[in-house]
Parts: structure tokens; sequence; C-alpha cells
């Protein structure tokens, strides 16, 4: 009943927004918008045929009470895919578990789980001397928590091997909670705006943490908001038992719930995206054909609009938001910035540290084995791991309350993601270029001054769309912590009035051209000036490596986007290096699956101390050792210093300046940049963020959502994808 009503009103605005949605999209087809060209090339598949990490890891299983050894995998969809052991896995049995991680935090300590699970049921606490509702065997848990659905509990042996998986883990969340597409031009901002009009009209304004997952997810997230504080009063006084016992089952209780309302939640969303899918043809035709009148109707009622609330606005916006403006965004540039800035880094020391193993260990031979691990660096959870803490100290302290920001999450997230992008173009560029060059290259000493080369043409380009992206960042976030506090500050008073503007609209058009959405641009309109002139200022003073949005890099490399456009490079088909023997018996497709993160642990393993635990065979590849100079010691600056010094002698011939620039010469021929190396800033091995950009670290988690239970039926595909059904019928997509 709850789903139903929830449901009903949510497709009511779903549909006003279907509508206006489609027309923006088709405007903004017509009309384009000419934005700052990127100069990085974007991958168009990153991943495909990719496992991001697979191990052994120990579970708990709630049905026994012990903890039993796991083979997890995590494919390309960042699912959580669990078999009984290796064997299972290369044998493609069906999985035990599979896992997606949209709503979840990841959680390194026990006593931080028992604080959720306590408050999750308020008068419930375990009286000292009595059991906790779980223990752990060993020092190195990780706990998947979800306000609605079950819980995973996980540990690891070792503090390394537990840093890694909750970087995996991390990922897995990161990636998940990204789970509607923004390829959608259509129903992507349909979907979000009728969420967002949804929540507002029950007064609840701000970022909403559960805004996470796929469509389906986020709005069984809507419906359990509702549903839950129900449930527990009315079942909460009626469980039985000791409080870990009435814990346990109000945690079954409550994932049994969301998987119903999940299941509901799916058909009845289907259900409304296909009745307005049947429209559009109708409504699309409509809005080419009156495109012209749309947008003058639109204006009309806008100006009438911006008459009754601008000066409201206006006073609201010099009293409450102006002042606090320059404060946020110096909050979110810190450690935004800090985080691009170790993104560069890392890409750098990598590419650095590839050469210097093919100046070692023979040239063009190798190149395709450090290639193969370098094109998929954005991926690798651990090593992208020291980019992601730099977003941790994002905190807005006084000004969270003021401006009703329940998490800062969203942002971190939101960050997070943009630094896997950036990292990916930069590899894909290079790539990209260097696969280019290698037809011309005569041995090795060329291809080392070629790499040196192009990862500098590759770094000046990096900083420039770093510039741009972040700078689009510090908007967007300026304008979701604002546009919420102002709209809930002039509810009062301009809310009621919006129903007299209504008749300005044209019935024809009236699926195009909402009160309540020109209402809203009409305040947005009234603050953006501000954050405009803000993030212009921080550009201006060169505040944390920004550049100004006059600084335009036009056709760099005129012919770098259709090279983009090509094959993808597959460099151990170009470029294989000694013949590996081919695995026989089962699973041979799954032991050749190129794995981005090396196998954790590969003896095998038993918990320290019984606990109803069980010791499976845990077979694994060991993890490869990293090569580099014979007389450096691993991770010693002054060899990546020597050889970037001695590079630059070498290949350049000039010394490099220290700061870098955006030149508006007119671009040189392809010939020419092949021969003459551009202006590019010194990069120092150990240090080598952009200049201007400020140190300083942290660390982001995220939140993650549904699953599937320990019973599975039907056979699984080598790398699960797509729908799976627990043995109580709820479907969790990757």
């Amino acid at each position: 009943e709850k789903t139903g009503k929830v449901l009903g009103e949510f497709c009511r605005y779903y549909k006003e927004q279907y509508g206006v949605a489609l027309f923006n999209s088709v405007r903004y087809e017509i009309e384009g918008n000419g934005g700052p060209q990127a100069q990085l090339l974007h991958r168009k598949v990153p991943l495909e045929d990719h496992v991001i990490y697979s191990g052994n890891i120990f579970q708990y299983l709630e049905d026994n009470k012990k903890w039993r050894n796991r083979f997890c995998v995590v494919p390309h969809n960042y699912g959580l895919v669990l078999y009984e052991n290796k064997l299972a896995y290369e044998r493609e049995l069906p999985p035990r578990v599979l896992v997606n991680s949209a709503g979840y935090k990841v959680l390194t300590s026990v006593d931080q789980y028992l604080e959720l699970v306590n408050n999750s049921l308020p008068g419930i606490t375990p009286k000292s001397g009595q059991s906790p509702i779980l223990k752990c065997p060993t020092d190195f848990p990780l706990i998947l928590w979800h306000p609605y659905a079950r819980h995973y509990y996980f540990c690891v042996m070792t503090g390394k091997e537990q840093d890694k998986w909750r970087a995996v883990f991390q990922d897995c969340v990161r990636h998940c909670n990204n789970g509607i597409s923004e390829d959608s031009k259509v129903e992507a901002p349909a979907f979000t705006d009728a969420v967002r009009m949804y929540r507002q009209s029950r007064e609840q304004f701000g970022t909403w943490d559960m805004l996470c997952g796929n469509e389906t997810q986020v709005l069984s997230n809507l419906v359990m908001e509702e549903l839950l504080p129900e449930l527990r009063s009315t079942i909460g006084p009626r469980l039985k038992g000791k409080a870990p016992e009435r814990q346990r089952t109000w945690i079954q209780i409550s994932d049994a719930v969301y998987r119903m309302v999940y299941e509901q939640t799916h058909a009845q969303y289907e259900a409304a995206v296909a009745r307005c899918e049947q429209e559009r043809p109708r409504l699309e035709s409509t809005i080419r054909t009156d495109m012209d009148q749309i947008i003058t109707s639109k204006e009309h009622l806008a100006s009438k609009i911006r008459a009754f609330v601008l000066p409201k606005a206006e006073v609201c916006v010099r009293n409450h938001v102006q002042p606090y403006i320059s404060s946020i965004l110096e909050a979110l540039m810190t450690p935004t910035s800090q985080g691009f800035a170790e993104v560069r880094e890392v890409f750098f020391k990598e590419v650095t540290d590839m050469n210097m193993n093919v100046v070692n260990e023979g040239g063009l031979e190798k190149l395709a084995e450090y290639m193969e691990k370098l094109s998929h660096l954005a991926f690798h959870p651990v090593k992208m791991q020291s980019c992601y803490e730099k977003m941790e100290q994002l905190k807005l302290e006084g000004l969270q309350q003021r401006f009703d920001v329940s998490s800062t999450s969203v942002f971190k997230q939101r960050a997070q993601i943009h630094m896997r992008q950036q990292m990916d173009d930069a590899v894909h560029t290079f790539e990209t270029l260097l696969h280019q060059e290698l037809g011309k290259l005569q041995g090795k000493d060329d291809l080392c001054k070629s790499i040196q080369r192009i990862l500098e043409r590759v770094l000046k380009k990096f900083d420039y769309d770093s510039s741009t992206v972040r700078k689009k960042f510090f908007r967007e976030a300026l304008l979701q912590i604002t546009i919420p506090f102002l709209l809930k500050k002039l509810a009062p008073t301009c809310k009621g009035e919006l129903a007299k503007f209504q008749e300005l609209i044209f019935e024809d058009f009236a699926s195009f051209i909402l009160v309540e959405n020109t209402y809203e641009e009409v305040v947005l309109q009234s603050v953006m000036k501000d954050i405009m002139q803000a993030v212009k200022e921080a550009a201006v003073q060169r505040k944390h490596n920004l550049y100004r949005d006059s600084m335009v890099m036009h056709n760099s490399d005129p012919n770098l986007h259709l090279l983009g456009e090509g094959i993808p490079i597959d460099w151990g088909e170009e470029y294989p290096g000694q013949p590996e023997p081919e695995p026989a018996g089962q699973g041979d497709r799954r032991r050749r699956a190129k794995q981005v993160v090396s196998v954790i642990q590969d003896d095998e393993g038993a918990l320290p101390y019984e606990m109803g635990t069980e010791a499976l065979p845990q077979p694994g590849s060991p993890e490869p050792r990293e090569l580099r100079d014979p007389g450096v010691p691993p991770g010693s600056l002054d060899g990546v210093k020597a050889i970037r010094e001695a590079l630059a002698r070498e290949s350049l011939g000039v010394d490099v300046p220290p700061e870098p620039s955006l030149h508006h010469a007119a671009p040189a021929s392809p010939e020419a940049r092949a021969n003459v190396p551009e202006e590019v800033p010194h990069v120092t091995p150990a240090s080598s963020p952009a200049p201007g950009a400020e140190s300083a670290g942290t660390a982001c988690h995220q939140p993650g959502d549904e699953e599937t239970g320990e019973d599975v039926a039907p056979p699984a595909p080598p790398q699960p994808t797509g729908t799976t059904e627990s043995g109580e019928g709820v479907q969790t997509e990757f």
C-alpha cells in the first residue's frame, strides 16, 4: 500500500518532468552549447572483458553463524561476486552471493558497526556481559552496512589485505552509487528532477544521501525512508529475545521488506517509463514544429514570475547566501584540487616508472606488458586510493547546518568520479599518441625519448582539462548547496502564489512548460551571478591552479580527436611478448581473464582460532614484482629524479621551464610537432602537481544498496552481469 502510494505520486511528477526534459534535450540539440573543448581523449569502453580484482576473503554466514573462506571476484561492472572457492569460479558454477553495493557503507571497525546497529533500533542496546550481534575472529574486519538491506560481514588476516579490500569495496560502492546513466539526456534528468520535486513536496530540501544506485534502487530508498519509521514503531516493541537477537531479527525484517518494495517499485516504474516512451514521438513532433512559440511562451511566463520573485530572492541572496559563497568555495577547492594534483602525480610516476623499466629491460619487447597495466590505471582501486583520500578532508563545518546539507558524501563521490575519468582520459591520450609514434621509432633510446615527450604533452593537456572540470564541479556544487536553501527560505512567501501563473501557459504547451520549474530557474538566476563571479575570481588569482576562462587551447592537436575514433588498442595482441603456455582443463577462459589488481594473498588461509571456520584451498597467482632499476631502491625519489633529468637532457636538449603556460599561437603542423617538443611544465618525480596546486590529503567513502541472497538457481555466466534473482525472488541489477 505504501509503495503504491509513493510511486503513484512520484510517477505523476515523472510524467511532468519527462516533457520538460524532452523539450530541453531537443532545444539543446538544435541550439547547441559552445563550451571549452576537452584536450584529452575519452575512452568509450574502458574495462570491457576485464576483472577488477579477485581473491580469497573470509565471510560470516548468518544462517549457521560460521565464517567461511570465499573466492570473491569483482568483474568490470563492479558487482561483488562470491564463489564457494576458486575452483567453483573456474568451473563456471553458480556464485553463492551477488552484491550490488549501491547505498552501502564500508566499515573497518566492529565498534563502528555496532553503533550503527544500535541506532537503527532505538531503545534496544545489549547489556554489559551480553555477546554483541557480531564477533570478528581477526582484528581486520570489513563490513558492508546498509540502512535497509542485509549486511555483509568479511574479515582478512592482515592490515595490508584490509587496506586493499577496503579500496576495492569502496570503488564498488562509488561505481554502483553512480547508477543513473548520464548518457540519457531525457530519462535521467526527468527522474532526478521528479525525485527532487517529490521530496520538496514533503518539505525535504537539500542533498539526499540515498540518491544512489539505479532508478529502482533510488525509488526503493524513497519508499523505505517513509515506511521504515512506521515499521519500527509497529514491530520494534513486539520483538522477543535478548537485545542482540532482536537486532538480528530487525535487520532480517528490514531486508525482507526492502526486497518486496524493490520488486513492486521495479514493476511500477518500468510501466511509467513505458507510458512516457509511448508518448515521446507525439511530444517530440510538437516540440520540433512549435519550438519558437514554446520558447516565446516560456520567456513570457519567466518574465512575469521574475517580476514577482526576483526582488525577494535577491534580498535573500544578499543577506543569507552571498556572505558565505567564498567560504563554501574555499572549502570545496582545497581538497578537490589536491585530489586532482595527486591524480597528476600518480600518472606521472607510473609513466616514469614504465619508462625506466623499458630502458632497463628490453625496449619494445616489454612495452606491451607495461602498457597493458598502465591502460587500466584509473580502475586500479589501490593505486587510485591516494587520490580519492584527498577528498576526505572536505568539511563544510557550520555551513553544513546553515544550508541544510545532510552530508558531504555526495560532493566527495562526484569529485572522485571526475578524478577517475580524468586519469583514464590522460592514460588513453598517452597510449594513443605513443601507439601512433611506434612505427617511427628506432630502438630503445628513441622509445625512451618519445615516452618522455608524449608524457609532457599529455600533462599540459591534463592541466587544462583539470581546470575546466574543477570549475564546473565547483559551480554545480555551489548551486546544489544554495538553491535548496533559497527555495526553502522563499517557500512561505512565494510558493502559494505560483498557481496564478498557470493561466499564462497555452494548453498545447503545458507538457513542456511548468510553473514550478520556471520558478526554480528564476531563483537560480538570482544567485548564479555571484557564484560565477566567485569561481572567476579564484581563477584570476590562480588559486589551486585554475585557469582563467579566457585561457583557451584552440586546436592544439587538430588530428588527435580523429585518432581517438579508431579501434581500441590491444597491446597484448599487437605487441606480444613471450608466449605464455596455454592452461589446460576447465575454466581456461577465466584463467586467462585480464585482471586490473593483482591477487592479495597466495597461500592457503585459515582463521587464527576456531570459530566455526573452514580453511579452503586458496589457489592464486603471486603478486608480480615491480620492475625497477637494480641500482635504485624501491620508491627511491633520487632514482626517478635522475632518469627524469637524463631524459630531459637527451630528448629535449634544453632546460625545461619551471612553470606551465597556455599559448595562443597558431597550431603547428603535425610534422613540426613530431620533431619539436612542446613547452611543458617542469615536473619533478617526487612532486609533480600542477603549478599552484597545494598539497594535503584525505580519504573518502560513499554509500551503496541491493544484493541477492545465498541461494542462486541458474548457472552464472563467466562474468555475471544483468539481473540476478535470489531464492526469494529479489532482483539485483549490476
